[in-house]
């Protein structure tokens, strides 16, 4: 029995990573527009883990909600904060500082 164990504990570990490696592309693709839509420039071209929690999406089902944070740059000096929040596979806010970009409070 304990081989089916592993196996499944495998096949979990994969799927997860799988999950976190589409997320964070996501998340980055949406970083990337919403700097090109504010006229900024991404620093460090990605995105940073913040976290994750269980939530339910605008349908009421269970979804994982994974926070993003990235910095970008007005003037190519200064510094200033962004992040992506998604809701299960879906981007649903973007923000770059106190600005909304992208999304809407449901």
């Amino acid at each position: 029995m304990t081989p089916l164990y592993v196996l499944f504990a495998g096949a979990l570990l994969a799927w997860w990573w799988h999950a976190s490696v589409e997320a964070r592309d996501r998340a980055n693709r949406a970083a990337l527009g919403a700097c090109e839509q504010g006229r900024v420039q991404l620093l460090d071209g990605t995105v940073a883990f913040k976290s994750v929690r269980v939530g339910r999406d605008s349908h009421g089902a269970l979804v994982l909600k994974r926070t993003y944070l990235f910095d970008y740059s007005e003037d190519g000096e200064s510094r200033r904060h962004g992040f992506v929040l998604l809701s299960g596979r879906e981007v649903e806010l973007v923000g770059l500082g106190p600005t909304l970009v992208q999304g809407g409070l449901a």
